[in-house]
């Protein structure tokens, strides 16, 4: 047994075989408790800005953590197709049985498949560029990982700072309903009187619930984005800081969009791998060869040698089937690319405009709302000196509250509207990793 274990060790030896090492699944999830417990966490217990939970997601995020391990594939598959094809060794050792012969007879070959140089280059090409197309895809990802940090920090100060908002207007309406409700069991006013508040409360208090829900939504998404526990307690700031928003240089760069573009890039990679792939479907239209050379002697100690070569006929597969896969592949990567890059510039163009429209409405209805609240503060000093009757009072501070609700609204719809644009054109986001250009386009 220890004389066949020789050989195999001496092979692995010489191999530089790689050793088994288990990785076993987690049998929980991986969560972390609370903020601490991330990577890259801030070391102070001061609320998060949203740049903050940003370097979170992109440290931490789960989806991010596995889609980068990809790239590691990727470059061993490039490392794979940088290496040379093995030339083939036999031999073989013949015992005399029986016959006129006096010694046992031998051989001996080597052999190289040429075919597998020729297409060596360009296979090296392709899985470069196919790298290169992965490590783009990730950059793209953690954009969109790292936009949607940045909405949902965004939204949940923004609701944060609406809520007083909505439970002033229900508690206000709330004391008036309590009041009314007294009044008609006294039997002083009547059920049409107390309806319309009764539905007005009710619209209050749907408001409100529907904001805390929302708000519970979005911390378990944020919590989910960075890797937390759903109710795991994440202390934001009250004060939304993003990059600064300029639609002008914006639209000034959307010519150059399609060179920093991550998704772009990646297509583009994607596109120069299938390319090469069509060269290797041509090139490996050349028949078959393999090359070498043999050396053998017969049972009577007669000695012979020369060259071998094997070559294979082309008479039913010519690689015509591979040929047409690689140009349909290629195409429809070029239809793909076409219809993006056609896609981007307008997706932008589109928002910017919206943008805008935003702005817009969000400027008439901040300029309308110091009205609205000098028209709530007389009627509150009105109502105070019996001047103003408790309906028309209520009425006029309501649409005050509506007014200001308005105003918050508009602006988390805005600043949503620019977060999305700025994820579209990188604003602020990593770019470090991006890949080169195709190898071809290099060369």
């Amino acid at each position: 047994m220890t004389v066949r274990l020789i050989p195999c060790a001496a092979i692995a030896a010489l191999a530089g075989c790689a050793h088994y090492s288990p990785l076993p699944l987690p049998e929980s999830a991986p969560l972390a408790g609370s903020a601490r417990e991330l990577a890259a966490a801030p070391a102070s217990i001061a609320p998060l800005g949203v740049e903050d939970v940003v370097a979170l997601a992109l440290a931490n995020n789960p989806d991010l953590k596995a889609a980068r391990l990809g790239r590691d594939v990727a470059a061993g598959q490039t490392r794979q197709a940088g290496i040379l094809p093995n030339p083939s060794l036999t031999a073989a050792f013949l015992p005399l049985i029986s016959g006129a012969g006096s010694v046992p007879g031998w051989n001996f070959g080597l052999a190289q498949d040429v075919k597998a140089l020729i297409t060596y280059k360009s296979r090296r090409r392709s899985a470069q560029d196919a790298e290169g197309q992965v490590a783009a895809d990730v950059v793209w990802q953690e954009w969109q990982i790292a936009g949607k940090a940045r909405q949902l920090a965004t939204d949940l100060i923004m609701g944060a700072r609406a809520r007083p908002l909505y439970l002033a207007a229900f508690e206000q309406l709330q004391d008036r309903n309590a009041r009314l409700e007294k009044a008609l069991a006294a039997r002083t006013v009547t059920l049409s009187d107390v309806a319309p508040d009764r539905v007005a409360l009710r619209s209050a208090r749907s408001a409100l619930d529907t904001l805390d829900q929302n708000q519970l939504a979005l911390r378990h998404q944020l919590n989910a984005l960075l890797g937390l526990q759903p109710d795991a307690e994440l202390r934001l700031a009250d004060k939304v800081d993003l990059p600064a928003f300029d639609a002008a240089g914006i639209r000034a760069g959307l010519g150059d969009l399609p060179r920093r573009r991550p998704d772009l890039l990646a297509l583009r990679l994607g596109y120069a791998a299938a390319d090469e792939n069509v060269r290797q479907a041509i090139l490996a239209q050349f028949p078959d060869l393999v090359l070498g050379g043999s050396i053998a002697s017969d049972n009577s100690k007669v000695i012979s040698g020369g060259p071998d070569v094997t070559l294979g006929l082309p008479i039913f597969d010519r690689n015509q089937g591979n040929v047409a896969i690689a140009n349909a592949s290629r195409a429809q990567l070029h239809a793909e690319y076409s219809a993006r890059l056609a896609a981007t510039t307008g997706e932008v163009g589109a928002m910017l405009s919206e943008a805008e429209q935003l702005s817009a409405q969000l400027q008439v209805a901040r300029h309308d709302l110091p009205a609205v609240r000098a028209a709530a503060d007389n009627a509150q000093k009105a109502f105070a000196t019996s001047h103003l009757d408790e309906r028309a009072y209520l009425d006029l501070v309501s649409n005050r509250f509506a007014r200001e609700q308005e105003v918050m609204t508009l602006e988390t719809a805005l600043l949503d509207r620019q977060i999305a644009i700025q994820t579209l054109v990188g604003a602020g986001l990593p770019t470090m990793d991006l890949p080169a250009e195709p190898v071809e386009a290099r060369r």
